[in-house]
């Protein structure tokens, strides 16, 4: 694969290239409010199995939805659960819900088609969300077990070749990522705090 290419973010085209990467099923490294985010396009059952050997992992992964309207659309819970969920919705919160069938690959499903999703305040990935139209994939860069990086310069010397294109918004501030909630029987709760 040949090496990355690393694009600051306000680059004009930056958005266009990263939808690009998205819709050719590669994989894209992209700043959230909290840490960089490896994605890619959840429904694309290669891009995932690429992101599981460059994370060397495998299991659930969590997603990025461009807004509450496009999240609940996803969830296969009863409208009357939706006021609970819009709640914890947005900001450095991630919310595990039941998603109707076929919203993402099953692969990265939990149990009982348990799905996290997360709109985080990033207005680069919010707007590629919003045109992709598919869930993008969003979990930090790092290989499984392992800190996750926030410097563009650490993550190109690492992953430069398994990555398509990084999105540099600069060092973010180190930071342990998003909270974890969970729908459980009509109540959300706390599954892991920010670190």
């Amino acid at each position: 694969m040949t090496p990355a290419i690393r694009v600051a973010i306000d680059t004009p085209g930056a958005l266009r290239r990263a939808l690009g990467v998205i819709r050719s099923g590669g994989l894209l490294v992209y700043p959230t409010d909290t840490l960089y985010g490896f994605g890619c396009n959840a429904t694309n059952d290669k891009a995932v199995q690429n992101l599981n050997r460059v994370k060397s992992r495998s299991g659930p992964l969590s997603v990025i939805a461009p807004d509450p309207v496009t999240a609940l659309s996803w969830t296969s819970l009863p409208i009357r659960e939706f006021h609970l969920i819009r709640e914890y919705l947005g900001g450095p919160r991630t919310v595990i819900i039941p998603v109707k069938p076929g919203i993402v690959i099953d692969a990265i499903l939990g149990p009982e088609n348990m799905l996290g999703i997360r709109i985080p305040e990033a207005a680069f990935i919010l707007e590629l969300a919003d045109l992709t139209g598919v869930p993008i994939t969003t979990t930090s860069v790092n290989k499984s077990g392992q800190r996750p990086l926030n410097d563009p310069a650490k993550i190109m010397e690492i992953f430069s070749s398994d990555i398509d294109l990084l999105i540099d918004a600069g060092p973010l501030p180190t930071s342990g990522g998003s909270a974890i909630y969970r729908w459980r029987m009509g109540k959300i709760e706390l599954v892991s705090d920010r670190q």
